[in-house]
């Protein structure tokens, strides 16, 4: 009787129908739901994978850095070590011994040096003598030289002036053996005094041995005016004959100007 009442006791009472049908249209609901969540979210998560851009590809940059290498670590200075001065060696100098003198010979060298001098002396004041012996020489040789060649030049302006003297008391004998007689002066041309025409004019020709003129001609600048009555005039004139050894020659190349000028 005791098992009776524990097991009616705890069994569960039935349940109603109305409560069944609303537990069973809850459990759709939620189902539903949870569908529609899940497909919403399917497509929005389509929809956004198309919108966004596709992101660009990144790109690695390298640089390539050289590292100084590294200097090698100097090997340690060793400490110098102190150095130690010798002792000072103090040598043992050797007596000297001076030698004995002896004062003949000391003398007899002091002669000697003393003469050695003197001959050096004498020798030099020998060469200055020659010297100024050869300077003096030399100086009256050159006086010699300058007064034979004043001699030779007085003689040489002697000779040349005797020789000047010669030629001009030739030439005076010359003029004197051949001094014209008569010079008539030429005719002036009429066409130049018409023009006021001026000027000089030169004939030469030979005096023959009678003293008259032969083959006169014109030399120099002339004007053709003057040339006819300057030859014509120079054919009249008379000479006294050069004589030479007491004969009469023809005496070539004088020459005489005739002066055209309007008073």
């Amino acid at each position: 009787m005791s098992a009776a009442l524990m097991h009616g006791a705890l069994a569960p009472a039935p349940p109603l129908p109305w409560t069944r049908l609303w537990h069973n249209s809850q459990a759709v609901v939620v189902s539903v739901a949870l569908h529609s969540a899940v497909v919403a979210f399917l497509v929005l998560g389509w929809s956004m994978e198309q919108s966004l851009p596709e992101p660009a590809p990144s790109t690695l940059k390298t640089r390539l850095v050289m590292l100084p290498a590294e200097m090698p670590a100097a090997p340690p200075v060793p400490e110098p070590l102190p150095v130690v001065a010798p002792a000072p060696v103090v040598e043992a100098k050797p007596e000297v011994v001076k030698p004995k003198v002896d004062p003949q010979l000391q003398a007899r060298k002091l002669e000697q040096a003393a003469l050695a001098r003197k001959r050096v002396e004498e020798q030099k004041q020998a060469q200055v003598e020659q010297q100024k012996a050869a300077q003096v020489e030399v100086q009256r040789q050159r006086a010699l030289a300058e007064a034979s060649e004043q001699q030779a030049r007085v003689a040489a302006d002697n000779a040349r002036r005797a020789q000047q003297a010669a030629a001009a008391s030739a030439a005076a004998s010359d003029v004197r053996q051949y001094l014209p007689i008569s010079k008539q002066a030429p005719d002036y041309p009429q066409r130049a005094l018409d023009k006021g025409i001026e000027g000089d004019c030169t004939v030469e020709y030979s005096v023959t041995p009678q003293g008259k003129v032969d083959n006169p001609k014109v030399v120099g600048n002339c004007h053709p005016a003057f040339i006819r009555p300057s030859l014509v005039a120079a054919a009249t004139f008379r000479y006294q004959p050069r004589l030479i050894d007491g004969q009469a020659v023809t005496v070539p190349g004088v020459r005489n100007t005739f002066h055209y000028k309007i008073q």
